[in-house]
This record gives structure tokens, sequence and C-alpha cells, in this order.
């Protein structure tokens, strides 16, 4: 990241591209009145579900805060990226997740002064992931009828996790929340069920079009193959570290 006086305006690119970054924009906007340059580097799939938008303006408001000598806490800076994500509907709650990492349950939503989380404690996980295709947030929880369903289901699926806290209860819940919510496609129905045919668990990336699974070793390969006949699965470990600078 760099600032000069002799910008006219922020410059934001991801991955060597030029983007629009609307929801990293916002985070500049909202911390200086200078114009920026931002360079980002995500290696996920983009737009597919994994939370790209809010770790780009997550790792903006840290570097700014870093780069202009902002002298801001964590809980502000994490509070600057959710706020941005909420304004421009590109995510809801995945600021808060990525900055605490593992895997966090919102047990009350919003900003981190306000919202709480809790943790399932789980060891470093393997995640395989196989992305399809896009789909827009802002689509989707801008429909009145989508979000009642989400609504909905996620408060039954938020009983079922508090009373048995594990990963496997996470998978489960979250694969029904998919279905419930009728945000699964055909497509990713059956993947889902021919994963879990190969001994596996998985469910649908929220929001995109994407399958995330887990298996245990002696089912990895066949989970793996059950995968490959969809396309080209990749493979994550979950991380329990803190956003912060490098």
């Amino acid at each position: 990241m760099t600032c000069s006086e002799e910008l006219e305006d922020t410059w934001i690119t991801l991955n060597g591209k030029h983007v629009g970054g609307h929801t990293t924009r916002t985070v500049v906007d909202m911390l200086t009145n200078l114009p920026v340059t931002v360079e980002s580097v995500a290696n996920i799939p983009i737009g597919c579900g994994f939370g790209a938008s809010g770790a780009v303006a997550l790792s903006t408001a840290y570097a700014l805060n870093e780069a202009l000598y902002l002298n801001l806490t964590s809980a502000k800076i994490i509070e600057t990226a959710h706020v941005a994500e909420v304004i421009n509907r590109s995510g809801l709650g995945d600021v808060i997740a990525q900055s605490y990492g593992g895997v966090v349950i919102r047990t009350t939503p919003g900003a981190p002064e306000y919202g709480k989380v809790d943790w399932i404690p789980v060891a470093r996980k393997e995640i395989l992931c196989l992305p399809l295709g896009e789909l827009d947030t802002n689509s989707v929880i801008s429909d009145p009828d989508f979000v009642w369903r989400i609504t909905s289901m996620g408060r039954g699926a938020m009983k079922k996790l508090m009373v048995a806290p594990t990963f496997e209860t996470f998978m489960r819940c979250s694969r029904d929340f998919a279905l419930g919510t009728g945000l699964a496609a055909d497509n990713i129905i059956d993947i889902i069920e021919a994963v879990e045919s190969a001994g596996g668990m998985a469910s649908q990336a929220m929001l995109g079009e994407s399958v995330f699974a887990i298996a245990d070793s002696e089912r990895r390969e066949e989970v793996i193959e059950a995968l490959t006949e969809f396309g080209q699965p990749l493979a994550y470990y979950l991380n329990d570290c803190r956003a912060g600078l490098l």
C-alpha cells in the first residue's frame, strides 16, 4: 500500500488487476482523505463464497492503520472493515470470523463493540473445496424471501449447534441450512450427496457456488475422487490465528 499526493483517486488492484473494490474503497474513505494505492493478493477463488471481500477490507484497514500512524485498536480496525462490508452488502459476518480465526460461532450479531463470538476448539484440519462459480451476495441478502428463510433456518441451526458444539455438528447444520434455505442449486446438492456417499461431510460455502468438505484419513482419497467428478478440488487448512500485520 502506498499513499501519495500525486494520486488523484484511490487505485485498487487484486492479484495484479485493477478492480472497483467498493468495500475496500469504503474502508479507505472511512480512514483517510488521502488517495492511496491498495495492492491485494488473494490465494482463494474470488466471488465464490470464501470471504475475499471481507479479507481484503480487513487487511486494508490494518495496513492503513500502520502506514498512516492512525493508532487504532484492533476492535476499531475490525469494526471499520465490518461496517464497510455491511454498507456494500458484500457480507455480514465474514470480517468478525476472519478477525479471530478458527471455527467461530457468532452468538450475537454486530460489530466487535456489540457482537459476541465463541469458538469450537478444532485441531488443524484439512478443508477440501470445489469452487464452481460466483454468487452475488448483494442479490441474496437484498431479497426479502431469502432473508426470511436465512433468518429462520439460521436460528434453528444455531440452537442445534450450541447443544453439541462440535465441528461435525457444524457441518451437519451447515448442510441442512444450505438445503433448507434453497440456496443450494441442484448441482451443489449432487456434489454434497456424492461426498456423503464417499464417506465425507459437505456443505455449501455462504454465499457462493462452492462446496467445502471434510473427510477422515481413511476416506480422504474417496472424497477427493468424488469431488473430482465435478471439477478440480482445492485443499486448505483451518487457521486459528488472529488477523494482523506480517
